[in-house]
C-alpha cells in the first residue's frame, strides 16, 4: 500500500496543485494521506488538505503529527490537536503521531495525553515517528505498566539506500506488533533513476543545484538497481517502492508528490510484488541493516 506524503503542500505547491495531486491519489485508490502540523510552515499543508478534502473526508485515512518543534507535553499536545482538527476541518484524526521525541517530556505524560484523545474520540490510533529502537521499547513498556495505549505504528526514514532501522527498530516492531511506515522511500529522488554519474542533477529535481549528488559507491548501487529493474521490465521507482513494501512489518510506504503523474507512478510501483529471489538479489545490491 502506498500513502500520499504531503510535506510539499504549502511549500512547493499551492491550492490548485494540491487539489490535483489529491484527486489523482483518490483516483488511483490511494486513500492514506499523511501530513504534519509543521509541513508547509504554519500549518499550511493541513490547511490545504482541509480545503481539498471538504465533502470527502470519509474517503481517506488521515494521519498527522505533532511535537516536531514544541515537544510532547500534555499542554502542548492538547493545543496541537485542536489546531490540527481546525485546519483539517475534521472532528477526528485517524492516526495521530508524535513527530519526534523531545528528550524532556516523560513518555508517560505524552502517552497519557494521547490515551485521553483516544477515549474522547478525537483520535482513532496513535503512532510515533523518528524513534530509536530503545525509545520505542521504553514507550511500549511504559504503556503496558501504566495501562495506557501503546504506539501502533512508527514512521521512520527507510529506503533501499538507508536500511539502518532494520538493525534494531524493525526487530522490535516485529516483537511488539508495531507497524512500520517508511518515509523518503525514494531517498530524495536518488532511487528514481533520474541521476547519472558525472552529470549535474536535472533542473527541477529535488537535488538540482547541489553539485555532486552521490559518491561513486552510491552510484554503483544505483546503476545496479537500474540493471535489476530493466531485467524485470520495471523502472527503478517500482523496485524502490515495491521492494520496500515487501519488507517485514511495512504496512504503507509514504511517497510525496507535487504532480499527478508522480502519484500515478507511485501507485503503479506498489503493484510489483518481488519474489524471494528478487529480495535476495536486492540484498546483494543494498546490504540489509546498512546505509549507502
Amino acid at each position: 500500500m502506498v500513502g500520499l506524503g504531503t510535506n510539499n503542500f504549502g511549500r512547493r505547491i499551492g491550492l490548485e496543485e494540491t487539489r490535483a495531486v489529491v484527486d489523482a491519489a483518490l483516483d488511483c485508490g490511494i486513500d492514506f494521506i499523511d501530513t504534519a502540523d509543521v509541513y508547509g510552515g504554519d500549518g499550511a499543508s493541513e490547511r490545504l488538505l482541509g480545503e481539498v478534502l471538504r465533502g470527502r473526508r470519509d474517503e481517506v485515512v488521515l494521519a498527522t503529527k505533532f511535537g516536531w518543534d514544541r515537544g510532547g507535553s500534555r499542554a502542548q499536545l492538547r493545543n496541537a490537536i485542536e489546531a490540527s482538527l481546525g485546519r483539517l476541518e475534521t472532528d477526528r484524526i485517524d492516526l495521530y503521531q508524535y513527530h519526534r521525541p523531545d528528550g524532556v517530556t516523560p513518555i508517560e505524560e505524552t502517552l497519557a495525553a494521547l490515551t485521553e484523545l483516544l477515549d474522547e474520540g478525537k483520535v482513532r490510533e496513535i503512532g510515533c515517528s523518528n524513534f530509536s529502537a530503545a525509545q520505542l521499547v521504553e514507550a511500549h513498556e511504559v504503556a503496558r505498566a501504566s495501562g495506557l495505549r501503546p504506539f501502533a505504528s512508527i514512521q521512520n526514514e527507510y529506503n533501499l539506500l538507508d536500511r539502518r532501522i532494520e538493525a534494531g527498530v524493525i526487530a522490535e516492531c516485529e516483537r511488539l506488533g508495531v507497524a512500520v511506515i517508511p518515509y523518503f522511500p525514494l531517498a530524495s529522488g536518488l532511487l528514481t533513476g533520474k541521476y547519472r554519474r558525472g552529470e549535474d542533477a536535472p533542473a527541477g529535481t529535488r537535488l538540482a543545484g547541489r553539485g555532486s549528488v552521490a559518491d561513486d559507491a552510491t552510484f554503483d548501487k544505483l546503476e545496479a538497481l537500474a540493471r535489476f529493474a530493466s531485467e524485470r521490465g520495471l523502472d527503478p521507482v517500482e523496485v524502490a517502492i515495491g521492494g520496500l513494501a515487501a519488507q517485514p512489518m511495512v504496512t504503507s510506504v509514504i511517497a510525496g508528490a507535487t504532480r499527478p503523474e508522480q502519484v500515478r507512478a507511485n501507485a503503479r510501483a506498489a503493484r510489483w510484488q518481488p519474489t524471494a529471489e528478487d529480495l535476495r538479489a536486492l540484498d546483494e545490491i543494498f546490504p540489509r541493516g546498512r546505509a549507502a
